[in-house]
C-alpha cells in the first residue's frame, strides 16, 4: 500500500485546503477531510501523519474514539482532540444518515440537484452499497461552461476504497439540452467497461438540466 506524501510534498493546488477551494468538500476523500479538521502538524508529527493515525482509529468505528484514544496517538495535542470530538458530534447531531435506499429515479435525481444550475459542467459519482444506499457523493470534476472531463480511474478508485457494490455518476449541461454528445456516449461505455473489470457496475449515466433528465439505462444504453 502506498505510503502518503507530507503536506509539503504535494503540489500546491492538489493540497486538501485548496481541493476543497477549487472542488468543494464532497470531492476530498476521507484522508483529505481529515487534514482539513486538523488544520496543521506540529513538532512531534506532520498533519498527514496524524491524519493518517486517526483514519485507522476511525476505521475501528467511532466508539473507539475519546479525548483520551486521541490525545494518546503521536502528535495529537488536546486541541486537536478536541476540534474531531467536536466535528463528529456536530455531524451526529444535525446530519441525517444515509439509510433510505436509492431505488427510483427521484431518489437519485434529489441528490443530484445540487448540480442542475451549475454554470459549468459539474462530473459527480454515487457510491452505493449492496442495499442501494448511498456510502459517498463526490464531485469528481468540474469542466468549462460546455465540457467537462473524467477518466473512469478518477471514478473507480474512490468507488473501491468505498468497497461500493454499484455507482452511478451524473453530469449537468448548463446548455439546457440534456440529450447525450458523442463524448458522453463513448464515456458511459468506457466506464461500463471498468466497472465490469473491477467488479462495481455503472449502474446509471444521468445528465441534467435545470428541468429535464437523460438516463442511459432508461434508454437502454447500459
Amino acid at each position: 500500500m502506498p505510503r502518503h506524501r507530507r503536506i509539503n510534498q504535494i503540489p500546491i493546488l492538489d493540497r486538501p485546503r485548496e481541493k476543497l477551494q477549487r472542488k468543494g468538500q464532497a470531492a476530498l476523500s476521507d484522508f483529505e477531510l481529515l487534514q482539513v479538521m486538523i488544520g496543521s502538524g506540529n513538532s512531534g508529527a506532520d498533519v498527514a501523519q496524524i491524519a493518517r493515525q486517526v483514519q485507522k482509529l476511525l476505521h475501528k468505528g467511532t466508539d473507539t474514539l475519546s479525548l483520551e484514544s486521541l490525545s494518546a496517538l503521536h502528535g495529537v495535542s488536546l486541541v486537536t482532540a478536541g476540534k474531531i470530538l467536536a466535528s463528529l458530534e456536530l455531524a451526529k447531531r444535525h446530519l441525517v444518515r444515509d439509510i433510505e435506499p436509492l431505488r427510483t429515479m427521484q431518489d437519485i435525481l434529489g441528490r443530484l440537484a445540487d448540480i442542475r444550475t451549475k454554470q459549468q459542467e459539474y462530473f459527480a459519482c454515487l457510491s452505493l452499497d449492496g442495499g442501494q444506499r448511498l456510502i459517498a457523493y463526490r464531485t469528481i470534476t468540474i469542466g468549462t461552461l460546455d465540457t467537462v472531463l473524467a477518466h473512469p480511474r478518477e471514478v473507480f478508485s474512490d468507488a473501491i476504497v468505498d468497497r461500493a457494490a454499484t455507482v452511478i455518476v451524473a453530469h449537468n449541461h448548463p446548455s439546457g439540452e440534456a440529450r447525450p454528445s458523442q463524448k458522453d456516449t463513448i464515456l458511459t461505455q468506457q466506464l461500463a467497461a471498468a466497472g465490469q473489470l473491477v467488479g462495481i457496475p455503472l449502474r446509471d449515466h444521468i445528465i441534467l438540466t435545470k428541468t429535464d433528465h437523460y438516463s442511459f439505462r432508461q434508454h437502454h444504453l447500459l
